[in-house]
């Protein structure tokens, strides 16, 4: 469930996490949409430390998770579907 007690599905995570990309950051080629799911944010230099940040403060309030600092790495933060992965384990789902 989000911070609105709604429960939100892989997919509805997917969207929300490339919404949030589209709204928060710039992809060189053009929207957010044409953001492959196993591309990195990082390698595509759309998401610095700030974002990373960014993108914690908004997973945590959405979906209702907690990340702490050792979470904070690459391998769950690099992409949307290391994201979502992420989110739903968090999540216990």
């Amino acid at each position: 469930m989000n911070a609105a007690g709604v429960d939100v599905s892989q997919g509805d995570a997917e969207q929300a996490v490339r919404q949030f990309i589209q709204e928060n950051f710039v992809l060189a080629s053009g929207s957010a949409a044409e953001l492959g799911v196993e591309d990195s944010l990082t390698q595509l230099g759309m998401i610095d430390s700030t974002g990373v940040l960014e993108l914690i403060a908004f997973l945590e309030q959405t979906f209702s998770i907690s990340i702490s600092d050792e979470e904070t790495v690459p391998e769950n933060l690099d992409s949307v579907r290391k994201i979502v992965a992420f989110v739903g384990q968090k999540r216990g789902q």
